[in-house]
């Protein structure tokens, strides 16, 4: 790199955001959820879990602001001073023309990492937490085989649900943003 202009340009900035947010998700659903699950007790993987997922919930949230206001304009091919024929940043992500490819998908993203971060996340947390004290009264963990509490029965009901939507909301994110990848491959075209 002989001209360090590329330091002042949104595009690598765009990139590496991208490239942190996919890799983070394909980490996390696919190689630390599982590989954590199976080799902590259950207890120590809820534990784990619980202080994890804000983390990775606020960072998959922060991502695709972060690329929204990083989006590279098109440079034209006659223009030799480097002027865009596309607004960079958030203005031009919000051209008519970028709607269904480049608002559409970060937006998504966005918003269905903001829902588990700040709702399905939550409320799985606070059903860990009551199923917990649910275990001290009935003297039996959740996961126990034989007969549970009508009570334990509707909080691990209630845990299962809430831990499907997030999980299913993680798995659409991250599909989007793969299909993100895509259009954004077809600008390097």
């Amino acid at each position: 790199m002989s001209d360090l202009s590329i330091l002042y340009s949104p595009a690598p900035y765009h990139i590496i955001s991208y490239g942190t947010l996919l890799g983070s998700s394909i980490y996390q659903s696919f190689i630390n959820g599982i590989v954590s699950y199976r080799a902590l007790s259950r207890p120590q993987f809820a534990t784990l879990q619980a202080a994890l997922t804000p983390v990775y919930f606020a960072l998959q949230t922060a991502l695709p602001v972060i690329m929204a206001l990083t989006y590279p304009g098109v440079k034209s091919l006659s223009s030799l001073s480097g002027n865009t024929t596309e607004s960079s940043s958030l203005s031009g992500v919000l051209q008519e023309r970028n709607r269904w490819t480049v608002l559409a998908p970060i937006a998504t993203v966005f918003a269905l990492n903001a829902a588990n971060l700040l709702w399905a996340g939550p409320v799985t947390t606070r059903i860990m937490k009551e199923r917990k004290h649910q275990e001290t009264r009935d003297g039996k963990k959740y996961y126990e085989q034989g007969p549970q509490s009508k009570e334990m029965q509707r909080l691990n009901r209630a845990f299962s649900r809430m831990h499907g939507v997030s999980a299913l909301t993680n798995l659409v994110g991250l599909g989007i943003t793969v299909w993100y990848g895509f259009l954004l491959a077809e600008r390097l075209q």
